[in-house]
């Protein structure tokens, strides 16, 4: 989800290096500029290492992990490995390389039973995924670990919030009013990524970084709205959980300006038609 994202926001603006486990995928929107490196594994550590020593970055971006939506997320030895075992072995690798690191943790290192998180609570984890992410969150000089939540476009898995609501346009779905969220958009994680590298290359440790809280429900709301798909959502008012962070240290070591749900929604909807493209040309 967030992987494409960044290739096509950083190659516009420096060189990038895409790693594949696989051949590079036929999608020029996202990867016309960036030099592939097929054949990378995180399982594969010297495939990792080999990668690094051919594009020799001086910047290292993380988007590698097993997702909780996924149906191997229940692995612990995959779900370890990924998620709390490769982070630390880059981080090493980058710094013996004289590259900087950035890479993604989560909210849900929080069990979501209180909410408005920071940077100095203690994690409480309540699952696989959210003790294996916290246990790869690294820290240090050079390395940049950034606590979120995303939603966006997928080119594959569909698994994602957005994919699963898209896909059920014109339905009925439930919304979840008191799940409370303060993810971003992979559009504008990526673009926030660009910047760190231009201008925080100082910025280490482990930071917060969210949009304003908001239910689910209002949400799927504001999404069926500006993508047009007519769908019911009814009220959920059955579950209970607020994972939602405060990410006031960041936007003050930064100076960034604080995203708005109208605008991020905005900008997923005017991507529609090029993702629609795709999903066709691969019929």
């Amino acid at each position: 989800m967030l992987g494409h994202k960044l290739c096509q926001v950083l190659s516009a603006e420096s060189v990038t290096f895409t790693t594949f486990r696989a051949a590079a995928p036929d999608l020029a929107p996202f990867y016309s500029r960036t030099e592939p490196i097929a054949g990378v594994d995180a399982l594969e550590f010297d495939s990792v290492s080999d990668a690094i020593a051919r594009a020799r970055p001086q910047v290292v971006v993380n988007a590698i992990g097993i997702v909780k939506q996924r149906s191997n997320a229940t692995d612990p030895v995959l779900s370890i490995s990924v998620n709390s075992l490769f982070p630390h072995r880059l981080a090493k690798r980058c710094a013996d390389a004289g590259a900087r690191l950035v890479h993604f943790s989560t909210d849900c290192v929080f069990s979501g039973r209180r909410g408005e998180y920071v940077e100095e609570d203690t994690p409480d984890p309540i699952d696989l995924y959210g003790r294996s992410k916290l246990l790869g969150e690294v820290a240090g000089p050079g390395v940049l670990t950034i606590r979120t939540s995303i939603i966006g476009r997928e080119l594959e898995n569909m698994t994602g919030l957005l994919e699963w609501f898209l896909g059920n346009a014109g339905g009925r779905v439930q919304g979840f009013a008191r799940v409370t969220w303060s993810g971003v958009t992979t559009n504008f994680l990526a673009h926030t990524v660009a910047r760190l590298i231009r201008e925080a290359p100082d910025l280490s440790g482990v930071v917060h970084l969210s949009g304003p809280a908001i239910s689910k429900y209002q949400l799927l709301v504001w999404l069926n709205e500006a993508f047009g798909t007519k769908t019911t959502i009814e009220r959920d008012d059955a579950v209970v959980s607020d994972r939602s962070l405060v990410s006031d240290r960041f936007w003050s070591q930064t100076g960034f300006r604080r995203p708005n749900w109208s605008d991020m929604v905005s900008e997923l909807a005017v991507e529609a038609r090029m993702y629609e493209g795709i999903a066709n040309a691969r019929r």
